[in-house]
Protein backbone atom coordinates (compact mmCIF):
# COMPACT_ATOMS: atom_id res chain seq x y z
CA UNK A 1 0.00 0.00 0.00
CA UNK A 2 1.15 3.47 -0.72
CA UNK A 3 0.66 6.09 1.88
CA UNK A 4 1.07 9.47 0.51
CA UNK A 5 1.55 12.34 3.20
CA UNK A 6 -0.65 15.10 3.76
CA UNK A 7 2.17 17.50 4.10
CA UNK A 8 3.69 16.62 0.28
CA UNK A 9 2.29 18.69 -2.43
CA UNK A 10 1.47 17.73 -5.29
CA UNK A 11 3.30 19.14 -8.39
CA UNK A 12 1.42 21.25 -10.78
CA UNK A 13 1.84 21.36 -14.44
CA UNK A 14 1.52 24.56 -16.07
CA UNK A 15 -1.88 24.35 -18.22
CA UNK A 16 -1.56 23.54 -21.84
CA UNK A 17 -3.95 24.26 -24.44
CA UNK A 18 -4.88 21.30 -26.38
CA UNK A 19 -6.22 22.41 -29.70
CA UNK A 20 -7.87 19.62 -32.17
CA UNK A 21 -5.27 18.56 -33.67
CA UNK A 22 -3.62 17.22 -29.87
CA UNK A 23 -6.69 15.52 -28.93
CA UNK A 24 -6.79 14.27 -31.93
CA UNK A 25 -3.25 12.33 -31.62
CA UNK A 26 -3.98 11.89 -27.84
CA UNK A 27 -7.62 10.13 -28.82
CA UNK A 28 -5.11 7.73 -31.38
CA UNK A 29 -2.67 6.99 -28.65
CA UNK A 30 -5.11 6.10 -26.38
CA UNK A 31 -7.44 3.67 -28.46
CA UNK A 32 -3.78 1.95 -29.74
CA UNK A 33 -3.77 -1.21 -26.82
CA UNK A 34 0.10 -1.41 -27.68
CA UNK A 35 0.43 2.17 -25.95
CA UNK A 36 -2.29 1.55 -23.02
CA UNK A 37 0.17 -1.42 -22.54
CA UNK A 38 3.39 0.36 -22.59
CA UNK A 39 1.98 3.19 -20.53
CA UNK A 40 0.64 0.55 -17.85
CA UNK A 41 3.92 -1.20 -17.85
CA UNK A 42 5.78 2.23 -17.31
CA UNK A 43 3.72 3.23 -14.46
CA UNK A 44 4.07 0.06 -13.05
CA UNK A 45 7.79 0.09 -12.91
CA UNK A 46 7.76 3.80 -11.72
CA UNK A 47 6.01 2.71 -8.67
CA UNK A 48 7.98 -0.64 -8.08
CA UNK A 49 10.96 1.58 -8.18
CA UNK A 50 9.07 4.49 -5.38
CA UNK A 51 8.44 1.38 -3.22
CA UNK A 52 11.71 0.15 -3.47
CA UNK A 53 13.33 3.43 -3.22
CA UNK A 54 15.17 2.79 -6.25
CA UNK A 55 16.49 6.36 -7.82
CA UNK A 56 15.19 7.13 -10.88
CA UNK A 57 17.33 5.56 -13.55
CA UNK A 58 17.01 2.56 -11.66
CA UNK A 59 19.35 -0.26 -10.54
CA UNK A 60 20.84 -0.51 -14.52
CA UNK A 61 21.34 3.34 -14.62
CA UNK A 62 23.38 3.10 -11.12
CA UNK A 63 25.41 0.50 -12.42
CA UNK A 64 26.28 2.27 -15.47
CA UNK A 65 27.53 5.19 -13.78
CA UNK A 66 29.43 3.18 -11.31
CA UNK A 67 31.81 1.46 -13.92
CA UNK A 68 32.65 4.94 -15.67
Amino acid sequence: MIVVSQEAPRRKRPPKDLGPPELENLRTKINSEEYVKEAIQRIAQILSNELLDIPQGGNHEQQRKRRR
